[in-house]
């Protein structure tokens, strides 16, 4: 079996990552192969939902330290090896317009953890614990923690987070900000299936305007994005899919959209 699986199902793209006997620790073919998945499903009509998880009992453990140190011979050498394989995946997930969960399912490290951070939505099982973990082997966050977790946490608890490599649980996870939702192990994999189904119900081109708006307007001033959305709301008032939630709504029946 592949270390890193993608498949589409019911709308929804699934990036499993596959080396349950290692923590699912990721080498640099791995992070190529998820940039291609994400980049796939950008383009993919029949796409409307991302889903990254791990197999076993294991989201991710970071990056495979034996792949790491013999890219990494010198200094131009680990920035190359971040800037132009590593930090690709954050680069497709910037681009990606769709909704992107992380199903964390076990320990998140390192950068590991960073790849759930920079998803939009993070679903834990009650026995994931987390970990920024560079400072433990001499290393800062090089897979965007110094970007992403101050974002969701602020900065006073993400330089905590960052300076100490503490384990943080499920329950703490969502108590600061960083999990949207936990569940019980034993239920977590039709858990997150059933959230993933849910937002693929919904009309697609709405659902990515919505996220383009979000993320934008965290980045300009109110009026810009006042302007932006009304712009939206018009080009999504002319679809296909609003006259049919218009109708759906009216006749009391769940709608059917089609992307257009």
């Amino acid at each position: 079996m592949a270390d890193l699986e993608y498949t589409v199902q019911d709308g929804i793209g699934t990036i499993l990552l596959n080396r349950p006997h290692l923590k699912n620790a990721f080498t640099l073919d791995m992070t190529d192969q998820w940039g291609e998945a994400l980049r796939s499903a950008r383009t993919d009509p029949g796409v409307r939902v991302v889903v990254v998880t791990g197999a076993g009992d294991a989201f991710c453990s970071g990056i495979d330290l034996d792949a790491f140190n013999a890219e990494a011979s010198g200094p131009l050498a680990l920035k190359s090896l971040l800037t132009d394989r590593i930090h690709r995946v954050a680069h497709a997930v910037e681009d990606l317009d769709k909704p992107l969960i992380a199903a964390v399912n076990g320990i998140a490290v390192g950068a590991g953890m960073d790849m759930a951070l920079m998803c939009d939505i993070r679903l834990l099982a009650r026995s994931a614990r987390l970990s920024e973990g560079y400072i433990r082997i001499g290393l800062v966050p090089g897979d965007g923690g110094c970007y992403y977790l101050p974002r969701l946490v602020g900065m006073a608890k993400a330089l905590e987070l960052l300076w100490t490599g503490d384990f943080v649980d499920a329950d703490e996870a969502h108590r600061i900000g960083i999990a949207d939702h936990v569940h019980a192990d034993e239920d977590f994999a039709e858990a997150w299936r059933r959230y993933a189904r849910r937002l693929a119900e919904q009309p697609p081109i709405n659902v990515q305007m919505i996220k383009r708006a979000a993320y934008q307007s965290a980045r300009t001033d109110v009026r810009t994005a006042l302007d932006l959305i009304s712009s939206h709301m018009a080009v999504v008032h002319s679809t296909h899919d609003s006259a049919e939630a218009m109708a759906a709504f009216r006749d009391r029946r769940a709608p059917v959209f089609e992307g257009r």
